[in-house]
């Protein structure tokens, strides 16, 4: 290790301290703050076992044991209010924005980790999970920012259209020996997504297909694609980039949307009632694995869409008679769907099956909901039947919207940051106009840094559910609504392998 270095805060917390102890010391002087496992440090001094790093903004020491070389997996569960959004950094360090709910929270988390964009910057894909605005939404300032490129946007293949002055999900069809009609017209290629972005009468004032040509046109996106799950389930389909041939120390596994070949070779997605059910139904299914961990992020997936997958990867018929052929069908769903952390789908929405949930079979869950919004998400019964239905006797479930943890400036975030985000704009227009003062624009500068700074560090802290893991151990951790003290700053959970090899909660109440 030598001065310069880029290091890793070792498993599963370090103290970051003002004053360096004696030799041999656990403990040095002055409590700075406390770092998670995997926070980024670089080394400033060595002095014997202490080491000097800047993590986190400051300036501290930590005991040589404290820090490690390599990078690990971090899964943050933004709080984007209604909506969902999570930020992947990959073990070799790339970024991947997996939805980023419908304002600007997801966009102001990564201006802050990424520098506010000061210089280019690329993010390796944008998952966009299924066309709803509180999934999507968030992902315009991100499109529309001239410093941020994407290498790949990947979506479902359902573009949001008008078709004959409707709006719609595109071409459906019933061919002969089908039981429910399907969408064939599913949207693979940047060719066939320009088809519609690129006509008006086919976007009409539709806000997914408006997203997509800002995207587009906007030069600084990659490529587009739309993904699907493989029929072969012994041999199934990965984000591309994320297979096992990559070497990447992980991979993504698509579990959905799941297709089926039709009696007329076309590829068709069962529609599950209305657009809103059918669209939700088909999210972007992520299985993510690295060593011996797995996290599940699914979307809005509802029940009748969860029956599907079920009956399709199984084989087995569901609802199934009787508790022998409900146990058989779980049993043979966990080879596909088992995780150890898992997103639960659409927010805590009860739209969801117990035999799914059983055999997702969670350790921990995460619940991403928002303020604000008209859906009591997530649900009181949902969140008895994801305890009832998790792995081992404390089942964990987090949320985004009830893990608050912010400074007294933001108990109430949505009216404090729309009164911000007034600021911005208030200012902003003095910046533009032409004949405003030197003195005002500098007056006006300062008001903008003021107001960003306190936004984009509320979405940093407020309700993020962070996940970090190397494939063998977990830490799952969110701010403490007020610091224990400067050593305990935040609430942290630890999982080790059991005796069985599974994840096991380390917690001292079991």
């Amino acid at each position: 290790m030598h001065v310069g270095d880029e290091v890793f805060i070792a498993y599963p917390f370090a103290i970051h301290w003002g004053e360096k102890g004696p030799a041999g010391a656990a403990k040095g002087k002055t409590p700075v703050n406390q770092l998670l496992w995997g926070d980024w440090a670089r080394v400033g001094e060595i002095s014997g076992d202490w080491i000097k790093v800047r993590s986190r903004g400051r300036d501290g020491w930590v005991r040589r044991g404290d820090l490690q070389t390599n990078r690990i997996l971090e899964v943050n569960f933004v709080d984007v209010g209604q909506g969902d959004g999570a930020h992947i950094q990959t073990p070799d360090d790339r970024a991947l924005i997996v939805d980023a709910g419908e304002k600007d929270n997801m966009y102001r988390f990564m201006r802050w980790r990424f520098g506010r964009f000061e210089n280019p910057f690329t993010f390796e894909a944008a998952v966009i999970t299924h066309p709803d605005k509180d999934h999507y939404a968030g992902f315009f300032p991100l499109f529309e920012h001239e410093n941020v490129r994407f290498d790949t946007v990947f979506h479902n293949c359902i573009v949001e259209q008008v078709t004959a002055g409707k709006s719609t999900l595109g071409k459906s069809e019933k061919p002969a020996g089908a039981t429910r009609k399907h969408l064939t017209g599913l949207v693979r290629t940047r060719a066939e997504l320009k088809a519609i972005t690129d006509s008006a009468a086919k976007r009409g004032r539709r806000l997914f297909p408006k997203l997509m040509r800002i995207a587009d046109t906007g030069g600084r996106v990659g490529d587009f694609s739309g993904v699907l799950a493989s029929q072969q389930f012994s041999d199934p389909a990965y984000l591309p980039g994320f297979a096992p041939t990559d070497n990447r120390g992980m991979t993504i596994k698509l579990l959905g949307p799941l297709p089926a070949t039709l009696s007329n070779g076309k590829l068709g997605l069962p529609e599950f009632g209305g657009t809103g059910k059918t669209k939700n139904g088909h999210s972007v299914i992520l299985q993510i694995e690295i060593g011996a961990v797995t996290i599940q992020l699914g979307g809005d997936l509802n029940e009748p869409s969860q029956d599907y997958l079920l009956e399709r990867y199984t084989g087995l018929k569901h609802p199934p008679h009787g508790a022998a052929a409900e146990e058989e069908l779980v049993d043979a769903a966990r080879a596909h769907f088992e995780a150890d952390v898992t997103k639960a789908c659409h927010h805590g929405s009860p739209d969801i099956s117990t035999a799914f949930l059983q055999a997702v079979n969670p350790i921990a869950t995460v619940v991403s909901s928002g303020d604000d919004e008209p859906h009591c998400h997530p649900r009181p019964d949902t969140l008895g039947i994801i305890g009832k239905y998790g792995r081992g006797a404390r089942p964990l479930i987090f949320s985004t919207e009830l893990a608050r943890s912010s400074k007294e400036t933001i108990k109430h975030p949505y009216t404090v940051r729309e009164e911000l985000r007034a600021t911005l704009q208030e200012n902003e227009a003095v910046l533009a106009d032409p004949g405003a003062s030197a003195n005002a624009k500098e007056k006006a500068e300062k008001k903008i840094n003021a107001a960003l700074k306190i936004i984009e560090r509320s979405v940093a802290n407020y309700g993020m559910i962070n996940l970090r893991t190397d494939g063998t151990n977990v830490v799952m951790a969110q701010r403490l609504e007020r610091d224990r003290s400067k050593r305990r700053r935040w609430d942290l959970h630890l999982f080790e392998p059991g005796q069985n090899g599974r994840l096991k909660h380390m917690s001292k109440h079991h």
